[in-house]
């Protein structure tokens, strides 16, 4: 008996492969863009921080955070302010680490007294660290900022610091921000969920792992 069943002719084989290959590209370039918006999001995170800062001290001539008339200055807003405890509040000083969820610090009111302001968007009741919807990069790592310095070597009055973000989009963001360098400069690196400030940014970005990036300014 004839057997009738034929192969697929080399054209049809090439056409397969293009479609192949126009798919794997478009794939690579969806990737490539949602990186470079991911890159875009943490890098606005970086440079509005300090626009928050500054805005409300030309508004109340305080720290955000640091502020000892919160209480009063926004008791209109009909959300209660926290107050920071211990004897440091209205020092100048924004107290406590980046990456704290305790709400009494000042590092955490900090977003509380933005909000308040007007300055930014986001919950202002920070009864406990669930309602007060702490900020997240665009990788849903943490975002805050501190006043004394994360990593060894930076260099700066106030240090902006994001997590969990993977180390192509760390290298990135270094080489939009600074000198693309994760042991110099401005903007240093650290592998990790948090900072030693007792060790420099790392020599280099590794593969497959995830940064603590910190900004001095």
């Amino acid at each position: 008996m004839k057997n009738n069943q034929g192969g697929f002719t080399l054209v049809e084989i090439a056409i397969v492969l293009v479609i192949i290959g126009l798919l794997l590209g478009g794939v690579l370039k969806g990737q490539e863009l949602i990186n470079s918006a991911k890159v875009k999001n943490i890098a606005n995170d970086f440079r509005t921080i300090p626009l928050f800062i500054y805005g409300y001290q030309d508004k109340y001539k305080r720290l955000p955070g640091d502020d000892p008339g919160v209480g009063t200055r926004f008791e209109s807003s009909g959300t209660a302010a926290s107050t920071p405890e211990g004897s440091k509040l209205g020092n100048g000083v924004i107290e406590g680490a980046w990456d704290s969820s305790t709400v009494t610090d000042e590092s955490v009111l900090f977003w509380q007294h933005v909000r308040l302001a007007g300055l930014a968007a986001g919950s202002t009741d920070f009864a406990n660290s669930a309602k007060a919807s702490l900020p997240a990069n665009a990788e849903g790592g943490r975002v805050g900022i501190q006043m004394t310095p994360p990593i060894k070597g930076l260099s700066g009055t106030y240090y902006v610091c994001s997590t969990g973000i993977n180390n192509k989009l760390a290298q990135q963001l270094d080489i939009t921000l600074d000198d693309g360098a994760p042991d110099k400069g401005t903007l240093r690196a650290q592998a990790g969920t948090s900072n030693d400030a007792g060790k420099e940014g790392d020599s280099g970005y590794v593969d497959g792992k995830s940064y603590t990036v910190c900004l001095a300014f």
